[in-house]
Formats: C-alpha cells, structure tokens, sequence
C-alpha cells in the first residue's frame, strides 16, 4: 500500500488514496494508532482515507479522519488540506478545485501548487460557524473570569481567551478542559497579537497538543470576532507558522500543505 505524508503548518497527517491503491477497506482506528506511533511507527497527528466515491457521485473523494490515538474526528482544516495535495498530485494537477465528502458535510478545495512541487497553498470552505457544546459548570468554574465560548466547525471547540497563551500550560489545562466535555473538545488558547492578529495554541481532541489546527483556526477567529477583537480577515499565529481566515456566513481558510514523502507498506 502506498501512503504520502504531509503537514499544514506542522500538523502533520499520513493520506492513504484508495486512487493510487484500488479500494482499501483494512483503513481503521488501529491501523492509525499503528502508523500514527513517532516512535514505532511513521509517526503523524492523523490518518487520512480518501476513499473512492460511489459510482455517479459528484464528489471528488471521501474523507475518513482518525486521530493518532484511533479514534474519528469529524474534521480538520489542515488535514484536509493535505488530501487536497495528495489528491493534486494523483491526478498531475499543478491546480484543481475538489469537492470532499467529510463526516461534517461537503467542503470545496482550490489548490495551486507552488514552483517548489512540495508545497501547495490550499483555500478551504470550512462551512458555517454553529454554536457548540454546553460548558460544563466545573469548567466554568475553573476558567472563572476569562471569556470563554463554545462552537463548533464540523467538529467541537472550547476557545479561551488569556493573556499570553505562552504562559498556559497547554497539556495540563487542555487534557482536563477535554476531558469534562462528554464528547471531548479541541481547546483554543487565544490572545489578540496586533491589528486583525491572533496568537493561539492548541489542545487537539485526541491528539493532544499539535503546532496548529485549522478548525481551530476558524473557530478562533469566529469568537474572536464575535468579543470585538478581529475583523472579518484575521491572521492566526500558531507555533507550526500563520492561517488566514476569512469570515463569512462560510468561513474560509487559508494555508499551506507541505508533501514530505512517499511511503510504501508491504505488510498493511
């Protein structure tokens, strides 16, 4: 089977193209964990399945998302980016527009490969910003004074707003913030960083901390919005390098996706 790695601003994804391979029906939870391992296995934030569509449908493939603990998540702004290069490069496009099939509905792609071939700059309509989750009243509790709000971008978010999201210690605040949601939660730590700027850092759910996420990105930028602090075209600072976000009833994000090699598995 052959599989390509890539990242979005550091978040890193391994995409498998049942394109390139035929139908792969072994793609799981565990195969995930297996190859997602940094130390026994290739190592990566997820595993992406883009998996054939059924014959006369107007997508161009389906997404499947398992996080490297094996569990699915619904969406992700930087892996599906990274499905649109793998995707690209399938088909020898240096640009293309590509409707995805996700768990959290239909999402249109515009890929334009870069002079380097390994980089592509990938624009994504995220969909809609919809309210979250309930916060639960010991979170509140614990995050006493500071804004706080839920929403949801295919997938569920909790952003706070702090001083310095540097100074937060991400592991320990993120893993207990997820675990009191009864589905879990991804956790945006934001701070305004200059004019229509965010810095952010990031509590993934069922990953743990990552350099990015663009679902978080947009839910970010969106609450960020919403208290005042942005404008409608926010550039968001995270450790793995800067999304641009533009809002909208869609929401669009914008970034890179970086192919860093093609692998082949002789034993799936």
């Amino acid at each position: 089977m052959q599989l390509t790695k890539h990242h979005g601003l550091a978040n890193d994804f391994l995409v498998v193209l049942d394109e390139v391979n035929g139908r792969v029906p072994a793609i799981d939870g565990a195969l995930a964990q297996r190859l997602c391992d940094r130390r026994r296995g290739i190592g990566a934030d997820g595993l992406i399945h883009g998996e054939a569509p059924l014959a006369g449908s107007d997508v161009d493939v389906v997404m499947r998302l398992y996080n490297a603990d094996g569990s699915r998540a619904e969406m992700s702004g930087n892996g599906i980016r990274c499905l649109g290069q793998a995707l690209a490069e399938a088909r020898d496009l240096r640009e293309g527009i590509f409707v995805v099939s996700t768990d959290a509905g239909r999402r249109r792609l515009q890929v334009e490969v870069s002079d380097d071939q390994c980089t592509s700059l990938v624009s994504v309509d995220m969909g809609p910003f919809a309210p979250g989750p309930a916060i639960p009243a010991d979170v509140a509790e614990r995050l006493g004074e500071r804004r706080v709000m839920t929403g949801d971008m295919g997938n569920p978010h909790l952003v706070v707003l702090v001083d310095d999201p540097d100074e937060v210690d991400v592991a320990i605040e993120g893993s207990w913030l997820e675990g009191r949601f009864p589905d879990g939660v991804n956790v945006e730590f934001i701070a305004p960083a200059g004019k229509d700027t965010l810095a952010l850092r990031v509590w993934e759910r069922g990953v743990g901390i990552t350099e990015a996420s663009g679902t978080g990105a947009c839910a970010a930028a969106r609450v960020a919005h919403e208290w005042g602090l942005v404008g409608d075209r926010v550039r968001v600072e995270m450790p793995g390098g800067t999304a641009e976000v533009q809002l909208g009833d869609s929401i669009t994000l914008i970034g890179p996706a970086v192919k860093v090699a093609t692998i082949e598995l002789a034993d799936v």
